[in-house]
């Protein structure tokens, strides 16, 4: 998929939902936040005929708290929707850790060919603690803040930390794949050690 139609389908029902809030309010954002998120999954799945595990738990969530949100008319289930999200995949993230397994890998191997089995660990263990620190700042901000700062933190503020953190990783792993080296010769190591 193009990368600026796979950054429109990520963001764009964020930005729908900022955009909305700002005009009509929580309530008839969250609805707008719910259309835009289905019709993503929807056209994500018409270009690649798949749709991206955490993108699918992601929308599922928006689909079922945004729903109760509406239903009850209490902006709460859909405040702490990035809670749970956060705190779901970093169980994930650490549950795959400790029964052996390594997560990320599943979602990322494609992308980032030859990772060592230390180098998936580090990754999974810094985007383990990046989502509980997101969702410790979520209930944070949504229990200390308007409602329309707290969305415009999730714009501002969760998304930039999100995109710079990811980016933060590179370092680490050009050091610890094939993106970052030559291929090694025959009777040498290919997995350089994780720093």
């Amino acid at each position: 998929m193009n990368q600026w139609v796979k950054l429109l389908i990520d963001l764009g029902p964020l930005v729908v939902f900022f955009v909305v809030n700002g005009r009509a309010g929580i309530i008839p954002a969250t609805g707008a936040f719910m259309v835009a998120t289905l019709a993503a999954l929807i056209a994500a799945y018409a270009m690649t005929r798949k749709l991206p595990k955490m993108t699918l738990v992601s929308g599922a969530f928006v689909l079922v708290f945004g729903g109760l949100t509406i239903a009850l008319h209490d902006d709460t289930f859909i405040k702490i929707k990035p809670t749970l999200v956060y705190a779901l995949f970093a169980a994930i993230l650490f549950g795959g850790l400790y029964s052996g397994r390594h997560p990320l890998r599943y979602l990322l191997d494609t992308a980032l060919p030859g990772m060592s089995e230390a180098g998936w660990a580090v990754l999974t263990k810094r985007w383990g603690w990046f989502f509980v620190v997101a969702a410790i700042a979520n209930e944070i901000a949504w229990r200390n803040v308007s409602t329309d700062t707290w969305v415009g933190m999730k714009l501002w503020l969760f998304l930039p930390a999100s995109l710079l953190f990811a980016m933060a990783q590179t370092p680490f792993i050009l050091k610890n794949s094939d993106l970052g080296r030559e291929a090694p010769p025959e009777d040498t190591d290919p997995h350089p050690p994780v720093e």
